[in-house]
């Protein structure tokens, strides 16, 4: 006949099974004190992507833009736009050698359309994004990135 195992010890087992309180709540802070060092950095990392994206995307508009000046001899006006990189302008003054300088207008990082001034402000024409705010001026990430940067 098989004696049953004293409390004592099946109790002594289940404690060495398992976790206590204790060591789930110091794991528990670790995760925290981690995580409040770790995620900033990682937000920080998506704003100066969105920078990096904003500004590769206004010296590509620069690039067609120049294009479009050495086949037609003028920058597009302010009206026509960045527009007229993907679209004939169909208001004067009218382009003679226009040709597709893009397939599609990118939107900047923050979804929304890229400015174009002609006259710029900064040179013969200025592009413009408006930064995370959408408003003009701004520091860090909501800053405006042009073409004269």
């Amino acid at each position: 006949m098989t004696h049953p195992r004293p409390l004592r010890h099946t109790a002594r087992r289940a404690l060495v099974r398992g976790f206590t309180l204790i060591e789930l709540m110091v794991v528990l802070v670790i995760i925290g004190v981690l995580a409040a060092l770790i995620v900033p950095n990682v937000l920080d990392r998506d704003d100066v992507a969105r920078v990096t994206a904003a500004r590769t995307d206004v010296n590509n508009l620069m690039q067609a833009l120049k294009l479009y000046k050495l086949d037609n001899q003028r920058y597009p006006t302010s009206e026509q736009g960045l527009n007229a990189l993907v679209a004939k302008p169909g208001a004067g003054p009218i382009p003679a050698n226009w040709r597709p300088y893009l397939d599609k207008l990118p939107a900047d990082p923050w979804s929304r359309p890229y400015q174009y001034l002609s006259p710029g402000l900064h040179g013969e024409v200025d592009v413009l994004s408006l930064g995370a705010d959408g408003q003009a001026g701004g520091e860090g990430k909501d800053a405006d990135i042009g073409s004269w940067q």
